[in-house]
């Protein structure tokens, strides 16, 4: 099973803790390692850390709580909030629970096991491993997909032909910094691919959510560009920082910022209501909330994984048979001596070309008239005369 992410503070508090140790947001971005503009968004909670980034994070927060409660000891008690929310976990958001960052699991081929006083920790097989960031991520991701693609069916298909890959290539994914990640890149370009168009499945149009809002945001998000659409689902649907959706999308950042703007203001056109970054998050989460999509199966999916697998290999044997067959067949058949080609006919030197049959002059004429009128059988034997 994969560990519960590091606890943080809610974001109206992290701002106060900052402020009370006088440190600046670039000074805490030098200590976690990351860009200002991604403190900012931190605090205000736009967007949440995760991997190492939270634990760092998490961390420091700790620590200048602690700051903060010595030095606040004899002139009041600290927020009760801050010590509550460092001591459990924290409850899920609404859109991370639907579309939250996965955290990194550890980059082995097994999955990371629980710690146990008594006994060493027991690694998971890789199928215990798969089905566990399978269960985390599955929801998730078939809900974005949703939101991309439009169609319910076509959500659950990405989703499960994109795990379906990375079981096939499970060695690769499990040591790869972000598995969800990759997962996620996978099931995107499955939804957005426009062949899809062509399927005579998805050739009509699929009913509409059942509130006519969210039916209107769907249309919306459904007129944009698709990487449009996929920039503005990563950064104000999934939450992640502006480098990683650029990375993600494979465009530079600024190339990312212009999608991120543009789109925001083809939809705040047609919604004014959801010009804030804030209220498009929330209604992205509720329109992805309100559709009953489940995921199939880890154990289903496993096996349709290998069953594709096994196909796509025997298909490559009997074409590779074929290939060979039919090379045997020509060696076979092929003539074992050269036999040279008839060449083309040469004209003799010093021979006059043949001259076809032209028009009878009046002695020729003349002559045919005489040979025909003599007797059939020849003319007349000649018979010598005495002398």
């Amino acid at each position: 099973m994969t560990p519960s992410p590091a606890p943080l503070p809610p974001p109206e508090l992290r701002r106060h803790l900052r402020e009370a140790a006088s440190l600046t947001q670039a000074q805490v971005a030098e200590r976690v390692g990351v860009a200002r503009e991604t403190v900012c968004a931190w605090e205000s909670g736009r967007t949440t850390p995760r991997g190492r980034r939270r634990e760092a994070y998490a961390t420091l927060l700790a620590s200048l709580t602690k700051a903060d409660m010595v030095t606040n000891t004899q002139e009041a008690a600290p927020p009760p909030q801050v010590t509550a929310c460092l001591n459990k976990k924290p409850e899920p958001d609404p859109l991370r629970a639907v579309s939250a960052p996965i955290p990194t699991p550890t980059p082995t081929p097994v999955a990371v096991s629980v710690p146990s006083p008594e006994t060493e920790p027991a690694p998971l097989t890789p199928a215990q491993a798969f089905d566990a960031l399978y269960a985390f991520c599955a929801p998730a991701l078939v809900r974005q997909a949703y939101l991309l693609s439009g169609r319910r069916e076509l959500a659950r298909e990405s989703v499960e032909r994109a795990f379906q890959l990375a079981w096939q290539r499970w060695p690769e994914v499990a040591v790869d910094r972000d598995p969800a990640g990759w997962v996620r890149a996978t099931a995107y370009e499955h939804a957005l691919s426009p062949w899809h168009r062509f399927r005579p499945r998805y050739r009509h149009p699929e009913p509409p959510p059942a509130d006519a809002a969210d039916g209107v945001l769907l249309d919306v998000l459904l007129t944009l560009p698709a990487p449009y659409r996929r920039t503005l689902l990563l950064y104000d649907g999934v939450g992640l920082d502006l480098p990683e959706t650029a990375a993600e999308t494979e465009a530079s950042t600024p190339a990312a910022a212009n999608r991120l703007l543009h789109a925001r203001e083809a939809v705040a056109a047609r919604l004014p209501e959801l010009a804030s970054p804030a209220a498009l998050h929330r209604r992205l989460a509720e329109v992805a909330s309100a559709e009953r999509l489940r995921a199939a199966e880890p154990t289903t999916v496993r096996a349709g994984s290998e069953q594709r697998a096994r196909f796509w290999t025997r298909a490559a044997i009997a074409f590779t048979v074929a290939i060979i067959s039919a090379t045997a067949l020509t060696v076979r058949t092929a003539p074992t001596r050269y036999e040279p080609a008839v060449p083309p006919g040469e004209t003799v030197q010093g021979v006059p070309p043949r001259s076809a049959p032209g028009t009878l002059s009046e002695a020729e004429l003349d002559l045919r008239a005489k040979l025909r009128s003599e007797i059939q059988h020849g003319p007349q034997r000649l018979i010598p005369l005495p002398e």
